[in-house]
């Protein structure tokens, strides 16, 4: 083997190395979760589900999108989401179906008295 092919085989050996770095960290980043309790006007939950529910069609990077309703309080849901990461959630905040669904549901929002950010691990459906 010449110099040259011993440069040639370190450089490859250093690239695959730096390039399967790269793919485990992207393989380690957290997954990123939200929990919402959101408030519609009296008499307008409903109303505001089918809107919410309008705008979670193909959201790249949800693994997970549900709205429930809260069993003792007519007027909340509870939006429970798991994303692949951080930036997917925000990336999805700019989908125009998005877009589209916050516009329309706006009026109807009372208000959002709870939220809390999450690191989802495992669970039924998601890839750990």
């Amino acid at each position: 083997m010449t110099i040259l092919d011993r440069r040639d085989a370190l450089a490859g050996g250093l690239a695959a190395a730096a390039f399967a770095s790269t793919a485990q960290a992207q393989e380690s980043k957290p997954m990123y979760g939200l929990i919402g309790q959101m408030l519609a006007a009296p008499g307008k939950r409903d109303e505001l589900l089918a809107i919410l529910g309008e705008g979670t069609g193909d959201m790249p990077g949800c693994l997970s999108y549900v709205i429930a309703r809260d069993p003792t309080n007519a007027d909340a849901l509870w939006i429970t989401e798991v994303w692949t990461d951080k930036d997917a959630h925000a990336a999805s905040l700019k989908l125009p179906g998005v877009q589209a669904a916050i516009a329309k549901g706006r009026p109807l929002i009372a208000g959002f008295p709870q939220r809390f950010e999450t690191t989802p691990v495992i669970g039924h459906g998601l890839k750990a």
